[in-house]
């Protein structure tokens, strides 16, 4: 492992397909079928390896927990960018996927001024806001969308019609891909396989403030842009924090734990806790009022 802290991805490969692959999101929870358990069972003991350290967000833990359950020793250690698993203060990945949103905004505020315009971001967040929040806070985003406040168009027109009279010559709006119009549904689309993955709201976002404010405007996705490249600092430091106590957890035998940082501490909490359910931005929390407090408006 010498050497690949500076790389971003996996030196050990991933996959998130297939349909052993416990989908979670919004209180959902997919079943993982018995032979699949099975069959990991046998080809661990054939392998004589001990336990597994799962590393992942939300699916791969509620993997964990019901492998856990089966009797396979499991460690769970938190990694999404999403940053919505209950039971920690923060995942990696998070940290080093708000950079990236971050110096894009820092970009992006530099051809809205000067031509006039308004941009919408679309950022990752399927059903929790954080990316787009704490990267809209840090980047000077005008405008916030996240799948916790609800959000109108009207009301996104009248903020950007209002700058416009105040003399600011763009907008940037930052839209989480979960985000919602009030009563109404997640923008979907279809993918391979039957499945569906959020997103699309930027463009439609993008159309609604063209309509009501005859403004120039052009919708950016980040996509997968927030999921590579080297990590930050703060995320290399954690991972390895976490990787350290993991070992530490599966050598004492602490087996249906993960991993969690709390109070500025890297402590182990039970995987049921952390997968019961999503840890999403509390609407009337203190970051989302210190957004407010600096005119940051969330489309409500």
């Amino acid at each position: 492992v010498n050497g690949i802290m500076a790389l971003g991805g996996t030196i050990l490969g991933t996959t998130n397909r297939g349909h052993f692959v416990a989908k979670t999101g919004a209180g959902d929870r997919t079943i993982v079928p018995a032979k699949i358990i099975a069959d990991a069972r046998t080809i661990l003991e054939d392998l004589r390896v001990r336990a597994l350290i799962v590393v992942g967000g939300d699916g791969s833990l509620v993997t964990a927990q019901q492998l856990q359950e089966a009797g396979i020793n499991c460690i769970g250690v938190p990694k999404t960018i999403d940053n919505d698993l209950e039971a920690t203060a923060t995942t990696f990945g998070f940290d080093s996927a708000v950079n990236v949103v971050v110096d894009a905004l820092d970009r992006l505020h530099t051809t809205a001024t000067s031509h006039r315009r308004v941009i919408v971001v679309e950022v990752m967040g399927r059903h929790a806001g954080w990316i787009a929040l704490q990267s809209g806070i840090a980047g000077g985003a005008d405008i916030i969308l996240i799948p916790e406040i609800p959000f109108d168009n009207d009301k996104i027109a009248s903020v950007i019609n209002s700058r416009e009279a105040a003399g600011y010559l763009g907008t940037v709006v930052v839209a989480a891909e979960g985000a919602r119009l009030k009563h109404g549904e997640q923008v979907k689309r279809d993918v391979e396989g039957g499945e569906f993955r959020l997103g699309g709201i930027g463009e439609i976002v993008a159309r609604e403030i063209a309509i009501r404010t005859r403004k120039e405007t052009r919708c950016c996705v980040l996509g997968h842009l927030q999921r590579g490249g080297a990590p930050t600092t703060l995320d290399r430091i954690l991972a390895t924090r976490f990787g350290v106590k993991a070992v530490q957890l599966a050598n004492e035998g602490h087996f249906g734990s993960m991993v969690s940082y709390q109070n500025y501490q890297v402590r182990h909490v039970p995987i049921a806790e952390a997968v019961n359910r999503l840890k999403l931005v509390p609407p009337n929390g203190e970051l989302v009022q210190t957004a407010r407090d600096v005119d940051i408006s969330f489309g409500d």
